[in-house]
């Protein structure tokens, strides 16, 4: 089997909600024009992906610096590491145990709506693998780089029905489909899109622990996965890979500190290449926000 076919990435992870993907994803709508440097860190129970689960059930950390350079254009860093060093499971099992990933990343502010985001992800293996480039520079059939290209729409603020959407492509990097020998690698352009909403409930209580709980149902899939970027999708049509919701509260410290605390639960309705920690997760993350 092509390494492609064992690991994907990066961003995503966003993000999109704090447990969903990437954490940086969930918070991209508002335009950050009060302060340049943002700085936030996650302690997640486990790194959950569009529903891919990497680096098994270990606890990772995962911090992010964005800076913002216009009211429209801002630059960040995510990254996420578990700490392992074993590359396999003893087992044999074909599931990664040790998971690093390093991503840079770029938002462009369209319209009030509309964001347009460029993920650059790379995920060197944590030890070194035959068949397999970690040089940063490298985009091809071998490599641990890929490049997403995304579209965000927000309506969460000004709007009255506060959902946002993703379309995600991939335009460069480790997305390559292989004729029935496995060669011929071609480029995919592997699609996700996502739908989300969030509900703000107790936005008037007199109570600090119970104001502003925000609830947030998910629904992501993946369009044409023949390139098998996503491990744990069908490959051969649409698969429902992260069907799920997150509900959060946001504490907040002083002197621009937060502190959400966010925990959510997402099902992987894939029929077939079945993740082997199962299908659902229950997802717990605390963050520290500047």
């Amino acid at each position: 089997m092509k390494f492609k076919k064992k690991v994907f990435l990066t961003v995503s992870c966003l993000l999109i909600f704090p447990a969903f993907s990437q954490q940086t994803e969930s918070d991209s709508s508002a335009v950050k024009t009060e302060k340049r440097l943002y700085l936030n860190l996650d302690v997640t129970s486990r790194y959950l992906w569009r529903g891919q689960c990497w680096g098994g059930d270990y606890i990772a950390v995962q911090p992010t610096v964005e800076f913002t350079l216009s009211p429209k254009l801002t630059l960040g860093f995510w990254a996420t590491t578990n700490f392992k060093k074993d590359y396999f499971y003893p087992d044999g099992v074909s599931a990664y145990k040790g998971y690093q990933e390093i991503d840079f990343y770029l938002y462009y502010q369209l319209t009030e709506f509309l964001q347009l985001q460029l993920w650059d992800y790379y995920w060197p293996s944590v030890s070194k693998v035959a068949g397999v480039d970690n040089n940063y520079f490298n985009y091809g059939p071998d490599g641990s780089k890929t490049v997403d290209a995304m579209l965000y729409f927000d309506f969460s603020d000004g709007y009255r029905y506060p959902f946002n959407a993703t379309i995600s492509t991939l335009i460069a990097g480790n997305d390559y489909r292989y004729d029935s020998n496995g060669d011929h690698p071609k480029r995919n352009f592997t699609t996700y899109l996502e739908l989300g909403y969030t509900f703000t409930f107790f936005e008037n209580s007199s109570k600090k622990i119970l104001k502003d709980i925000e609830i947030a149902p998910v629904i992501g899939a993946v369009i044409n996965n023949k390139a098998a970027y996503y491990t744990y999708a069908d490959n051969d049509k649409v698969s429902w890979v992260n069907l799920g919701v997150g509900t959060t509260k946001t504490i907040a410290l002083g002197n621009n500190l937060s502190m959400p605390l966010t925990v959510s639960y997402t099902h992987n309705g894939a029929t077939q290449n079945t993740e082997i920690f199962g299908k659902n997760f229950v997802v717990a993350t605390l963050s520290l926000s500047y």
